[in-house]
């Protein structure tokens, strides 16, 4: 492990397990200075959240857009302190915090002995989906792309495995759920549909937001390989410091659905909850990095590569 990221990281991560100890309603108070601070002084990824919001939304005036802005910014740092106060929750404590609206809906699928393939975004507080485990009787399992640092990666794994989820890395994600699916172990696998896959995996792209937008197809292939319901996971952030889930069914017969029809469902879906409230999506992500006829140019000149990859 690099000894740069162990000088700064210990001593962060110390600061970090006493300000947990504070009351959650004064952690908020710091959440509101650290809004002052990241949209006001330091301006953090201001020109990428004002550019995806002009955007998505052409039809909004600029004051709409920096209202927006705003809530969003004051989310982003209430996200980042319920997000560390999950290192000190109780179960009881992140139960209240998180209910769901819906359970039955998961419920009858385990009763089946299927398995559920969750789709949602980059929305309100995904990291508080940890406490699913305590709540139902599948597996839960979270696919996630490592991060660079790899002792700010242990420490998001530390958050998410607290109450029994088992996370996966990307790379293993497939290998992972057919084990589960061939000991006849019922999963919840928890997929963030809106993240941007990398050049060469492109495969698919569809209208989001009002841009052409490379969606991953990981679901739809998963779903369709072992007969896993999909379903979609709509959040809505109540007040600071609770959220609701309620669940949608996409299929529950994947095999019998079109192809990349999975794909444009949940895809819609995340798009319908960004349009109603668009002020907790994670604006600040360079989520439309890339140009359709740039990449498609690239991945003819590149076939060869691609093939050998695939």
């Amino acid at each position: 492990m690099p000894m740069a990221d162990a000088l700064w990281f210990y001593p962060v991560y110390a600061l970090l397990l006493l300000f947990t100890l504070l009351p959650l309603r004064v952690q908020f108070v710091i959440s509101d200075i650290l809004y002052f601070i990241s949209y006001y002084i330091v301006g953090y990824r201001k020109k990428t959240v004002f550019d995806n919001l002009r955007k998505a939304f052409p039809e909004k005036s600029g004051d709409e857009i920096k209202k927006i802005a705003r809530n969003y910014y004051h989310h982003l740092c209430d996200y980042l302190v319920e997000s560390l106060a999950m290192l000190r929750f109780s179960e009881k404590e992140a139960k209240k915090r998180l209910t769901f609206r819906n359970p039955e809906v998961l419920d009858k699928i385990y009763k089946k002995g299927n398995s559920v393939l969750l789709a949602f975004g980059h929305y309100g507080n995904w990291e508080w989906l940890a406490n699913m485990q305590l709540v139902f009787p599948f597996q839960l399992l979270a696919i996630y792309k490592p991060l660079k640092s790899r002792y700010v990666n242990r420490l998001f794994i530390a958050l998410r495995e607290r109450f029994g989820l088992k996370t996966v890395p990307m790379a293993l994600s497939l290998r992972t759920i057919v084990t589960y699916h061939k000991e006849k172990i019922p999963t919840i696998t928890l997929v963030l549909t809106d993240q941007r896959p990398t050049k060469d995996q492109i495969e698919y792209w569809t209208p989001f937001l009002n841009q052409e937008t490379p969606v991953q197809l990981g679901i739809e292939k998963i779903a369709k390989k072992l007969g896993s319901a999909v379903v979609f996971m709509k959040m809505r952030k109540l007040r600071r410091g609770y959220y609701e889930a309620e669940f949608i069914t996409l299929t529950e017969n994947p095999k019998e659905t079109r192809p990349f029809e999975i794909t444009e469902m949940h895809t819609r879906e995340l798009e319908k909850q960004i349009r109603e409230k668009p002020d907790y999506w994670l604006w600040s992500h360079k989520r439309w990095k890339f140009d359709r006829n740039e990449v498609e140019k690239w991945q003819s000149e590149n076939k060869k590569y691609l093939a050998t990859t695939a």
